[in-house]
């Protein structure tokens, strides 16, 4: 695997895709573009919400993505405009600050987040003057990572605009890092599968360092992606960060109760670690330790022996401080469970074994029931939309993403992808005038895609 992001000539005429944006571009600024950028969205197989705890996850690229084009200039000013009207044209000045409004996530702010993160990375007092132009394939607050797509794309962009260099590696994690801005405290996943991905193969994405493994997945079967249609903003909301406070409070709880000193620890992986103990001895550690009934603020700071300013300023994030109550127990339960959950899913790839797709489809439902149950990151219209894809024909099939609307992926026997397609649209989209009108991006079979990469016209 090549270490940088490629950089590969391509002629525009014979990209129908690339071929409208360049006349968008030109139309816009009256010049050409000097290199375009894309970074793909992707869907994730197994390991929800456990990215941020430390554990391993398994996604892959999607072929949708977000594309930039781009010119470099000395205006001293970075425009942005979107190929959809919906999203307005923003202009910033490189001297300034940038200022990103988290309490306002709009798209270009998504961008701006790119570029903080490279202009922090390399200590960038006055950045290169761009221009772009972006065009998104990604449905957006679909749980499929167009956000992150956004952010990545935007830091290669950055990074080719200032004529820097970096690793897909170095790039992930500053993408990661500075995806913060916004509010979202996520774990990394997004960023690297949409920098390390490669085509034709799932990634094992594992962090602290950071490295990527190919799975290969099974033949006889093909992952379907199926939009519920209900919009999940994770940087609009405080659902996501409220589970990462929540793993953050158990991680202090359950180091507390076997003697380790919680103060360096931050996520349950850590715990894991000092204890040497294996994930089955984790859950068993979780039921041992951790009431299933929610905890209240007094109880956590007498446990750890903290103040209630302390709990505030060190546990809880900027959008949780409201909080109140606090499901330990079940947050803790499913992070362990589906971490073995995503090594059993890499075991059985490796295998080859002839049942492996059904081994994988049991994997898949699982993590749903735990996802829906444990975590409660479902809603009704996923439930019911999971449900309609196991009667359809699908050997699995689970939520995908942050969660709380979005989509399922699905897997699918070769043989019946054709009568799986139209059932889950008899029953899941026609019945619905909305739902039927976005079904065309909403109902999709999907392979592994590449990863992101610089195109230069030939």
């Amino acid at each position: 695997m090549a270490t940088n992001p490629p950089k590969t000539k391509i002629s525009i005429t014979s990209d129908e895709r690339l071929k409208k944006l360049k006349t968008a571009f030109e139309t816009k600024y009256g010049e050409s573009p000097l290199f375009y950028a894309c970074a793909p969205g992707r869907v994730n197989l197994i390991g929800e919400h456990i990215d941020y705890c430390g554990y391993s996850v398994l996604p892959m690229a999607i072929e949708q993505n977000i594309l930039a084009a781009v010119s470099v200039n000395s205006s001293g000013k970075i425009q942005l405009a979107n190929t959809n009207p919906q999203y307005l044209d923003f202009t910033v000045s490189c001297s300034e600050d940038i200022a990103i409004d988290k309490k306002n996530p709009k798209w270009y702010y998504y961008f701006l987040c790119g570029v903080k993160g490279i202009q922090e990375k390399f200590g960038i007092s006055s950045l290169a003057g761009m221009s772009c132009v972006v065009d998104g394939t990604v449905p957006p607050s679909s749980g499929l990572s167009s956000s992150s797509a956004l952010v990545c794309c935007s830091g290669l962009v950055t990074m080719e605009a200032n004529q820097k260099s970096l690793s897909k590696v170095a790039l992930a994690e500053i993408c990661a890092k500075c995806e913060c801005y916004i509010g979202t405290e996520g774990g990394g996943m997004d960023q690297s599968i949409s920098f390390l991905a490669e085509k034709g193969t799932a990634k094992l994405i594992e962090f602290q360092p950071l490295r990527a493994t190919d799975v290969k997945l099974p033949e006889g079967a093909v992952f379907v992606i199926s939009n519920c249609c209900v919009e999940m903003n994770k940087a609009a909301s405080s659902h996501y960060n409220i589970r990462v406070v929540e793993c953050r409070i158990a991680t202090k709880m359950l180091a507390q109760a076997r003697g380790l000193d919680p103060s360096g620890l931050l996520k349950l992986v850590q715990v894991q670690t000092e204890l040497e103990a294996s994930l089955e001895e984790m859950l068993a550690l979780v039921d041992e330790v951790l009431h299933p009934e929610p905890y209240d603020r007094e109880e956590i700071c007498k446990v750890l022996s903290i103040t209630p300013e302390q709990f505030s300023s060190e546990l809880l994030s900027a959008n949780t401080q409201h909080l109140t109550h606090f499901k330990l127990h079940q947050r803790a339960k499913h992070v362990y469970g589906e971490a073995a959950r995503v090594m059993r899913f890499k075991s059985v790839c490796d295998a080859g074994s002839a049942d492996s797709v059904k081994l994988l489809g049991e994997l898949m439902n699982q993590s749903h029931q735990s996802c829906r149950d444990l975590y409660e990151c479902s809603c009704p219209e996923l439930d019911q939309l999971v449900d309609i894809c196991l009667k359809s024909g699908a050997v699995g099939s689970r939520l995908t993403g942050a969660g709380w609307g979005g989509c399922a992926v699905s897997m699918v026997p070769s043989q019946k992808v054709e009568a799986f397609l139209q059932a889950v649209r008899d029953a899941y989209y026609t019945p619905d005038p909305r739902r039927a009108a976005m079904e065309k991006q909403s109902l999709f079979v999907t392979k592994p895609g590449s990863g992101a990469a610089i195109f230069l016209e030939e």
